[in-house]
């Protein structure tokens, strides 16, 4: 117990956290989201931005390790596709040519890039022996991009938008219900007719008329600041009234009242003793609300009304799945749908385990 007692709180928080299985599994996920969207251009075998005309929709690339007579390879390859087309169908459709084998090779130098738009590269993680032919291995898209490399890029935006409004939405939340916790009163009555308004308001209807007043003309940049205001000026009250509720239960405690009587000032009151005391909960609630703008941004760029080119995001990017047409004929459209559900559910098993954690005197 003496050893349980020396440890700081930071400290048996991480340790009960690391001992929460879905915490953990979330963290592994969402690494592996970071790692693709912040090195998006070295995972990707071709260049994201440029368009391809030759390969429109073509199908995701079949990996082999088993040659037409069963012979085993440890080098991964594919096979030459040619294109053909169905005379009754008028659909196009690609054979495989198993006379001619192509195999993935890693860490080749191919097109050029600049990585954090400051260090020149054409270093990729694996490409085709034979640049002639792209390999896509999600498909390409109905101008012949390549969707997994669109997709790797496109989780710069997403997660970035997301976590930057979070950030910016539990900021102004928890400050604000710090407030009104804290001082009580009038104050603590006009601050929570303001939040009661912000809530009342409908977020869906809110959030299309927003973000249906953006020029159609205006910088793709400037869409994305925009949006990040947006999902701020709609978050923040559930944040508000959370930590309200957390600072009003220890508001009069002794520690708080022992601060007060050797003259310690209101700020330093909030910020030394009571934000502290409220972060492991604000972490619990921004791990938690990232998923909803991760789902509400999707959402919006998918109906058109949110990131616009040159910008791409997972939900912009499921635009091109609006077509029953296409969705019927080109399956793998529906990729990034899987970025969007592996980013939400690492968040929300994070959450989970953060919630768990907070608690480090807890017998597990």
């Amino acid at each position: 117990m003496s050893d349980l007692n020396q440890q700081t709180h930071f400290g048996l928080v991480f340790e009960n956290f690391l001992k929460s299985i879905p915490g953990v599994t979330g963290m592994i996920m969402l690494s592996i989201l970071i790692i693709l969207s912040v090195f998006a251009e070295f995972f990707s075998p071709n260049n994201p931005y440029k368009n391809n005309y030759d390969y429109i929709y073509t199908p995701p690339s079949k990996i082999h390790f088993l040659d037409e007579n069963n012979n085993f390879s440890f080098r991964p390859f594919v096979y030459k596709r040619i294109e053909e087309y169905d005379l009754e169908t008028f659909e196009t459709f690609y054979k495989e040519d198993f006379s001619q084998k192509k195999y993935i090779r890693f860490f080749e130098r191919t097109w050029e890039y600049k990585l954090f738009n400051l260090i020149p590269s054409n270093l990729h993680l694996f490409t085709l022996e034979d640049s002639s032919e792209p390999f896509f291995l999600l498909g390409s898209d109905k101008l012949g991009r390549d969707v997994w490399s669109r997709a790797c890029l496109s989780g710069r935006i997403s997660l970035t938008l997301s976590m930057l409004a979070v950030l910016s939405s539990v900021f102004i939340g928890s400050f604000v219900g710090i407030l009104s916790g804290f001082y009580g009163g009038l104050t603590d009555w006009i601050i929570q007719r303001i939040v009661e308004i912000f809530t009342a308001l409908p977020a869906l209807p809110l959030w299309i008329a927003l973000a249906a007043l953006i020029p159609p003309y205006m910088d793709s940049f400037d869409v994305f600041m925009i949006m990040i205001f947006i999902f701020t000026l709609l978050g923040w009250t559930l944040t508000a009234r959370e930590i309200r509720g957390k600072v009003m239960s220890f508001a009069k405690t002794d520690f708080i009242n022992s601060a007060k009587e050797i003259g310690a000032s209101d700020l330093r009151i909030i910020f030394i003793h009571i934000y502290p005391n409220c972060m492991s909960h604000i972490i619990v609630v921004s791990t938690l609300t990232i998923p909803q703008i991760i789902l509400s941004e999707a959402f919006l760029s998918f109906i058109g009304i949110g990131i616009q080119e040159p910008m791409t995001s997972w939900g912009f990017m499921m635009k091109n799945a609006q077509s029953i047409e296409t969705l019927g004929s080109h399956l793998w459209i529906l990729s990034p749908v899987f970025f969007i559900i592996f980013a939400v559910l690492g968040f929300n098993f994070v959450g989970d385990g953060i919630r768990d954690a907070v608690d480090p005197y807890t017998v597990r």
